[in-house]
């Protein structure tokens, strides 16, 4: 490993996209601050597996969406394995599936927290840290199809929050442009992780898998990839784009 190996913090890494976009990330050469909320035996699975490719880990329990927390993810990142080169804000919540009516204002307000408002956030950070160390740097932001479908019936404040980040990825593209950050984002469709059993339906990929035009869901794999790409020299001139991974919705 040399000493100046880039290093990547990624928020929910303990599984699904976050622990495939660790592991893939690792294989292209980073070192991987792996953020977690509660499964600590599964970020160290993750941080294992990454060593296992000859990087460096460290697994940082924290909640994006408790803006006291955000900076400490940071602080440890860079404490433990150097100047931060990479962000990619994959933590995201859906709350329960349902019709908007049925929505209640808490739901609304946690999933905007974290996936808005702790996103940006972990950027501005980011960005204090790229500047900080002179190297510029690369975030990307793990949208999801729902920003364009909208998602009736099932969860529009989680829509409507992956809208505001695919906006906000496109405009702090554009005002860092000249600084050497690029800001990219990855907008996955439905993807076989927990996240359907969290939202109330583990049964949810099998009933929305014939309208996918390929026919079945991601595996987060293959979300990682796309996220991975973004990160690497052969996406150098890539920036205010958010890329469709979503199997042709």
């Amino acid at each position: 490993m040399t000493a100046h190996a880039p290093t990547v913090l990624i928020t929910g890494a303990s599984r699904g996209i976050g622990a495939a976009t660790a592991i893939a990330a690792a294989r292209n050469g980073y070192n991987v601050a792996i953020n977690y909320l509660k499964d600590a035996t599964s970020a160290e699975e993750v941080a294992n597996k990454v060593r296992q490719h000859g990087r460096k880990a460290v697994t940082i329990q924290g909640d994006v969406g408790l803006s006291t927390e955000i900076p400490r993810l940071f602080q440890e990142a860079e404490q433990h394995l150097g100047p931060l080169t990479a962000l990619v804000n994959n933590t995201g919540i859906t709350g329960p599936i349902g019709p908007f009516s049925q929505t209640t204002d808490t739901t609304i307000e946690r999933v905007f927290q974290v996936n808005v408002f702790g996103a940006m956030q972990c950027a501005r950070l980011a960005l204090e840290c790229f500047a900080r160390n002179g190297r510029g740097g690369i975030i990307v932001n793990v949208s999801s199809v729902a920003a364009r479908t909208g998602s009736p019936n099932e969860y529009i404040h989680y829509a409507a929050s992956k809208a505001a980040l695919d906006a906000f990825t496109l405009g702090l593209a554009r005002e860092v442009a000249t600084t050497g950050v690029r800001v990219c984002g990855v907008s996955p469709g439905s993807t076989l992780t927990e996240i359907h059993a969290t939202a109330g339906e583990p049964g949810r990929p099998e009933r929305i898998a014939p309208k996918i035009p390929m026919g079945r869901l991601a595996r987060p794999e293959e979300i990682a990839e796309a996220v991975a790409w973004l990160l690497s020299p052969a996406a150098s001139y890539m920036t205010g784009t958010v890329v469709q991974c979503a199997g042709g919705l």
